[in-house]
């Protein structure tokens, strides 16, 4: 198969996405919050259509349903550990440290097992042209990662993040699978350190304006690494954008939040979904008409429900 290039794009627009808010949002404050998760689930189903690769759009094929049951799971594990600690003070004050110590701890276990699962469940729901998406990751692999990782950066006084960040980034994306094909990322923590260093050096030497090159910096060094291989087929990533874009896209965005008070929210996210789309450019030689579907279905959504309590981001 010859080299090749390939297309991504995101063809939603504002209005739309702005319907699709608002009707979201009228109907999570009448149920008192209960309409979440359907809401969730119909905002995903919304930007997986509308995002294309090869003019074939994904499909998010998760529900309400689905995403309903794991609020309500992730919903009593939270309340499980405040009551906890609630219990341990009204008990006895002197115990409200120790309390406060164990809820922090259990909040900690919990991160690595919503990242987990918030990852299963999702690549588990996305499909793209009739092959579905997974994620083959050891949940306690994760876990030990994970709390290496925190270790090593109080011990360091944070100068390990970077590696942390690029280690847990690896292990996330090299379990990412569609089909029989799998991602790659050779993120490395010692250039992300560095990367940042310079950036937050120089973004302060010029009072800021440096800040949309660091940007830059940054959204090339996460799309430059990341390839898909399938036996000895592979499809390369790699940032189109420039400083200047990243300023135009973010002055634009900040003014028409100010001035709208925010109601411009779904077009400042078309717009940077849009650029985002447009600014990773796809070469390579595999071949998607052969992929095989060797991922299985998953559909326990506690762990993506978890994740929005944190208020992570997701992982890409």
């Amino acid at each position: 198969m010859d080299y090749q290039n390939y297309q991504l794009a995101y063809k939603g627009n504002g209005l739309d996405y702005f319907r699709i808010m608002l009707v979201n949002f009228i109907l999570t404050i009448i149920t008192f919050g209960l309409y979440y998760p359907w809401a969730k689930a119909r905002t995903l189903q919304y930007m997986y259509s509308q995002t294309t690769f090869q003019n074939q759009p994904f499909v998010f094929t998760g529900t309400g349903n689905q995403m309903f049951k794991g609020f309500i799971k992730a919903f009593a594990i939270i309340f499980l550990a405040y009551s906890l600690v609630f219990i341990g003070v009204m008990s006895n004050l002197k115990l409200a440290e120790l309390a406060l110590l164990v809820f922090y701890a259990i909040l900690l276990v919990l991160m690595p097992l919503a990242i987990h699962g918030s990852y299963r469940y999702r690549f588990a729901k996305t499909v793209w042209s009739g092959i579905r998406f997974g994620y083959t990751g050891d949940r306690w692999a994760l876990v030990r990662m994970f709390f290496k990782g925190i270790f090593f950066t109080i011990i360091t006084l944070g100068f390990y993040l970077p590696w942390f960040h690029m280690n847990l980034r690896r292990y996330l994306l090299c379990n990412v699978r569609i089909g029989n094909a799998r991602f790659a990322y050779k993120g490395e923590g010692a250039e992300y350190f560095w990367l940042n260093l310079k950036g937050y050096f120089l973004t302060i030497l010029t009072l800021g304006i440096y800040s949309f090159w660091w940007q830059k910096e940054l959204f090339a060094y996460f799309v430059d690494n990341l390839a898909l291989t399938k036996d000895d087929e592979i499809m390369l990533c790699k940032s189109t954008a420039t400083g200047g874009d990243f300023a135009k896209l973010i002055i634009v965005n900040v003014l028409l939040l100010i001035f709208t008070l925010g109601i411009a929210t779904p077009w400042v996210v078309t717009r940077t979904l849009t650029f985002v789309m447009d600014h990773i450019a796809l070469d390579g030689v595999i071949n998607f008409d052969q992929l095989r579907q060797d991922q299985e279905d998953f559909s326990d959504a506690t762990g993506e429900d978890l994740s929005d309590f944190f208020d992570f981001g997701f992982i890409i």
